[in-house]
């Protein structure tokens, strides 16, 4: 049986590019979303990913579970290739490896009833299983995720978007697996919604004994579900640590930014606050700057920073950053955000 130190998913030098068409006689551009991406995580642990739209966040969560075909890389699942195995094998995985994602309504079948969603999987992955056995899991799975068995017959159009959320998370957990990612979960939903739902995942992590890779914009967010945090920019790792060392102690200039940039409930401490806010857009994965990537909207910015990539380095433990003046990066008391 695996223990808590086991690997279960280890990712090693994962690419990912788009061609994209600029016109009919001209040549395709190509979109680095991801590169030289390498990371692993251990069973039972959750995982969380931040970064602004359009870092890669998404593409990794898929690249991850093979819904899109990387370029490079290995995505390593106990030790074996997913990228090797043809689609009869990867579907067998399946069953292990699921996903929850970002719009809870848009993700459910509008012709099928809450029964016939979250059996679906059972359908595809579990053929072995009858009908009866199917309802019985179904309506034990919705009870674990606080729907009642008497909605079994519903249509999605018929529940809120917490609730259809949790159909999603039923769905995703009939199968028990034993890593979901979380794809922007709550992002779609009211605050008072969204804790409801974290405190859920939180209960049927230790219920269950899931993995979790929880992607987000919203540091607060990750903040509370997540072991370790891994903090992208355009679709490169700029910082890996543990939460409690990317909130109290930032390396990064682009994780002080995003940390700072959360918002406090108090006003009068949101204005005291000293804030080093991102300056500028995000520059266009297309054509990236050279050097270091963020260098366009870092104040401590060098030269150097523009003529020589920053490499991922391990500056204690288990710790990566990827910036040349990362040691001269201190962060105000103030800028912290409680928690």
């Amino acid at each position: 049986m695996a223990d808590k130190s086991e690997t279960l998913l280890e990712i090693r030098g994962l690419g990912k590019s788009f061609s994209i068409a600029t016109g009919l006689f001209s040549q395709p551009l190509e979109l680095k979303a991801l590169q030289d991406i390498s990371f692993s995580i251990k069973k039972g642990e959750t995982l969380g990913i931040v970064g602004e739209s359009g870092c890669g966040k998404s593409t990794l969560g898929r690249c991850i579970l093979q819904l899109i075909e990387p370029d490079q890389g290995q995505v390593l699942w106990l030790g074996q290739d997913l990228m090797k195995l043809s689609g009869e094998e990867m579907r067998k995985r399946r069953q292990d490896l699921q996903i929850i994602f970002q719009d809870p309504l848009a993700s459910l079948n509008p012709r099928m009833t809450v029964g016939e969603i979250i059996a679906d999987p059972l359908r595809t992955l579990r053929p072995e299983l009858g009908r009866d056995q199917r309802r019985a899991k179904v309506v034990k799975m919705m009870e674990a995720v606080g729907l009642l068995p008497e909605m079994i017959n519903r249509y999605p159009h018929e529940f809120s978007g917490g609730q259809a959320q949790r159909i999603g998370i039923a769905r995703a957990l009939i199968t028990e697996p034993k890593l979901i990612v979380c794809d922007e979960p709550v992002s779609a939903l009211d605050v008072s919604i969204q804790a409801q739902i974290l405190n859920l995942l939180a209960d049927l992590k230790d219920e269950f004994g899931l993995t979790l890779i929880f992607i987000s914009h919203n540091l607060s967010v990750v903040r509370h579900v997540s072991d370790r945090i891994l903090v992208l920019y355009l679709g490169r790792i700029v910082e890996l640590a543990t939460g409690n060392e990317i909130y109290d102690d930032p390396k990064h200039p682009y994780t002080k930014a995003l940390l700072t940039a959360v918002p406090i409930p108090d006003p009068k401490l949101a204005r005291q606050r000293s804030i080093d806010a991102l300056r500028g857009e995000i520059p266009s994965p297309i054509s990236q700057p050279s050097g270091c990537t963020f260098r366009t909207r870092c104040r401590y910015a060098k030269p150097l920073c523009a003529e020589v990539r920053p490499p991922l380095e391990t500056i204690g433990g288990d710790r990566l950053v990827a910036c040349h003046r990362w040691q001269e990066i201190e962060v105000p008391e103030e800028a912290m955000v409680e928690a």
